[in-house]
């Protein structure tokens, strides 16, 4: 069985920063892309960013130039870095990773159940 746990949410003032993080672990073969989304409430899902296995990375226009994502493959684990936060990026931060695990054959997608922050004065 495969898991992933989200940590780092929390309440924050506007222009803070936060590091959230994503563990994966269970019976796991191989990790590929993982991402970073959110959900605020009232919104549809949005995709904040994601990184590929070299690191080559993505960002939604509304996290160019204040959030960094990264990846420790060693670690199984992948980050958010992210400053100068406005209320806006109130949301539920969910992380997602595509892993093969130990008793499967092609890779599947896997969910985390989330980390809330709040950004808020």
């Amino acid at each position: 069985q495969v898991q992933l746990v989200e940590s780092g949410g929390g309440l924050v003032q506007p222009g803070g920063s936060l590091r959230l993080s994503c563990v994966a672990s269970g019976s796991i073969s191989s990790i590929n892309d993982m991402a970073w989304y959110r959900q605020a409430p009232g919104k549809a899902r949005e995709l904040v960013a994601e990184i590929s296995t070299d690191g080559t990375t993505d960002y939604a226009n509304s996290a160019k130039g204040r959030f960094t994502i990264s990846r420790d493959n060693a670690k199984n684990t992948v980050y958010l870095q992210m400053d100068m936060l406005k209320p806006e990026d109130t949301a539920v931060y969910r992380c997602t990773a595509n892993i093969l695990s130990k008793y499967r054959v092609q890779y599947e997608t896997y969910w985390g159940q989330g980390t809330q922050v709040t950004v808020s004065s």
